[in-house]
């Protein structure tokens, strides 16, 4: 059997990080050029639908939602709490358990196209929300930038994201999370 000369002088931790460079470029692969302009949300595919997400996590925060008989949401009585679901790491904004969360989280909320009509109370950044209005993705969006750090630091620097500024849900009275609204998630 046949091993590539460099297996036998990587550690665990390189191997891991080639395995992930090598599958982004495979997913980077399925992405049809500027696909968030040229197609429908209904015609994109996994991969391109999954690219949307900025990763901002704000989604992920308990809010409070207001719905009218007809079960439409007033966006401006929207309002988000600082305080995320029990599988966000709250200093980097990721979901600890993103592919399996609904195993975790049974009411976590799977973000589709025939459910997105109904989730306006998704912040005012988010590019499913924006481009499901016939908005522009924001100008620091990854698809846009295609530099990570980039997009990053224009993130925080249009105050977007919870990395560093959320709690989690564990042990939060529902007294507590009533204190806990914020003002710097716009839906």
């Amino acid at each position: 059997m046949l091993s590539h000369p460099k297996a036998k002088h990587q550690n665990k931790a390189e191997q891991q990080a080639e395995l992930a460079a090598n599958a982004s470029v495979q997913v980077a692969d399925t992405l049809r050029p500027q696909f968030w302009s040229r197609f429908r949300l209904d015609e994109l595919n996994h991969s391109e639908w999954e690219a949307l997400c900025d990763g901002c996590g704000c989604c992920c925060l308990i809010k409070y939602i207001d719905e009218d008989e007809q079960g439409e949401v007033d966006e401006a009585l929207v309002e988000y709490t600082d305080v995320a679901c029990q599988l966000m790491n709250c200093e980097t904004g990721y979901c600890q358990h993103y592919e399996s969360r609904q195993e975790y989280v049974p009411d976590c909320i799977q973000l589709t196209i025939d459910k997105l009509p109904k989730m306006m109370w998704l912040p005012s950044h988010c590019a499913y929300k924006r481009l499901y209005k016939g908005q522009a993705l924001p100008e620091w969006h990854l698809l846009l930038t295609k530099d990570a750090v980039a997009t990053q630091q224009q993130m925080r620097a249009a105050n977007i994201g919870v990395a560093g500024r959320c709690i989690s849900e564990i042990g939060i009275s529902d007294e507590e999370m009533e204190e806990r609204v914020v003002n710097w998630v716009t839906p």
